[in-house]
């Protein structure tokens, strides 16, 4: 779902309101024990729905709180038209 490779946190699933929850959990639990300054690529990730800008938000949120620069790799172009609709592209920190 995320793994943990080379100092990034790589998705491979879809980031979807039916992985949510879970992603939500995997991601925060990641982010525990994340580097100072963490990638977040989203390469892998092929199905995208508004699910996805809440699980990023929340992410950047808890990043925030544990001292973790978080930045996004990668996004799909789905997800990066997601934010333009909804005003949030500016939010986003996009390596």
């Amino acid at each position: 779902m995320i793994e943990q490779v080379d100092g990034s946190l790589c998705v491979r699933a879809p980031m979807v309101i039916a992985n949510a929850r879970a992603l939500l959990e995997v991601g925060r639990r990641l982010l525990g024990s994340a580097a100072p300054t963490t990638v977040l690529n989203l390469a892998a990730v092929a199905e995208v729905d508004s699910a996805a800008l809440s699980l990023l938000l929340a992410w950047l949120r808890t990043a925030n709180e544990r001292g973790v620069a978080l930045r996004i790799a990668h996004p799909p172009a789905s997800l990066i038209s997601l934010a333009a609709l909804y005003g949030v592209s500016e939010l986003l920190p996009l390596a």
